[in-house]
């Protein structure tokens, strides 16, 4: 796959934060936009994402497409919303029941990027095009975006290396890796053990079940267990959800000050960073991938070309060379707080700094 970071313009959206092939579909993405009978700003667009325990969904990536896609259709084009919460058959209906209203465009985050692909091909057939968002979905789809997922991996694996140190091999790490579902799980997985193979010594490694935090709780339960609480010296978790879990069962059994990652600069998570709790986590701008995701599909939309828009390519599973636009990410860690998330207007201090975290937030320099 190739990527390049692909940096977009957020504009006034400053708000910002992170998974039926044949040879018929290898490449034409682009060219795809072109066999549309062109329109004019009164389009509609179908929002499709696919859980709402994970904070970033409701409360960044809907307002913000639904905000950028008014602002590229001067107020007239439309967003039409659904979320599947964590159920792909039940996202299947969704886009079946769009594709029956006859939406203008469709962009997918997929709950099962390879349960999506024969509903990405029933949009195709019925000539709405589609945006796979955030995750890979497979099928005939016409463009992508999202973060280098890769790149992703190995920031959490570099940060975790760096807080170990010269005790990286003295014991066992636990790898948490995201659902086994997500395409972008698999690509977190890979860019982690790019970096740490070889460099530390993993005890037990897991896939967890939709992502949720208490099936990481469990998972982690298991891992002491089997290892000894003695024998674990970092976790590598694949998001901040999950981190949430795997400490409160590290605080249970009496393990504390070894290093956890995270993904995805969750309010709870910037917490735990701020109280030691959580070494790190991976700050991905979310303004800049909504940008990008509603600007694709407006263009696909009015029957225009992504030559401009979309840099890079990247191959699925079942279709080459998608149209694509592959956003930087930052590791984010006590020191750099400020000049990320605050910074950004993700949140003010009033936020991070509760009753709870004020001692530890003085001590930090956010004030």
């Amino acid at each position: 796959m190739r990527r390049a970071a692909f940096a977009v313009a957020a504009g006034a959206m400053a708000v910002s934060l992170a998974a039926c092939g044949s040879a018929k579909e290898s490449g034409g993405g682009a060219s795809k936009s072109t066999d549309s009978k062109k329109k004019g700003d009164a389009i509609t667009v179908g929002l499709l994402l696919p859980e709402n325990q994970t904070a970033r969904y409701e409360k960044f990536d809907r307002p913000l497409i639904e905000k950028k896609v008014s602002e590229l259709t001067n107020g007239k084009g439309k967003v039409v919303y659904a979320n599947a919460k964590q159920d792909a058959t039940q996202q299947n209906q969704q886009v079946d029941t769009m594709i029956t209203n006859k939406v203008d465009v469709l962009i997918i985050d997929a709950v099962d990027a390879a349960a999506i692909k024969n509903s990405v091909q029933k949009a195709k057939d019925a000539g709405i095009p589609v945006v796979a968002y955030d995750r890979l979905a497979q099928g005939p789809i016409d463009a992508y975006t999202s973060f280098d997922n890769e790149t992703v991996g190995k920031t959490q694996g570099e940060a975790l290396l760096k807080a170990l140190g010269s005790k990286a091999k003295s014991g066992k790490i636990v790898m948490m890796n995201g659902s086994s579902t997500d395409p972008n799980a698999a690509q977190f997985r890979k860019g982690a053990h790019d970096v740490l193979d070889g460099k530390v010594n993993v005890g037990k490694e897991y896939d967890t079940k939709e992502w949720k935090p208490e099936n990481a709780n469990s998972n982690m339960e298991g891992a002491i267990s089997a290892l000894g609480k003695k024998n674990i010296i970092g976790v590598y978790s694949a998001n901040d959800g999950m981190a949430g879990g795997i400490i409160t069962a590290l605080k249970s059994a009496g393990i504390a000050d070894i290093p956890v990652t995270g993904q995805d600069a969750e309010l709870a998570g910037v917490q735990r960073i701020v109280s030691g709790a959580q070494y790190m986590s991976v700050y991905k701008p979310y303004a800049p991938e909504a940008a990008a995701a509603a600007e694709m599909a407006v263009n696909l939309a009015q029957g225009k070309s992504l030559d401009s828009v979309a840099k890079d390519k990247v191959d699925s599973p079942t279709t080459k060379a998608v149209p694509s636009i592959l956003v930087a990410v930052t590791s984010l860690t006590k020191d750099n707080i400020k000049d990320t998330v605050i910074k950004d207007g993700v949140y003010t201090v009033a936020d991070i700094c509760t009753a709870q975290y004020k001692a530890a937030c003085a001590k930090a320099g956010l004030k």
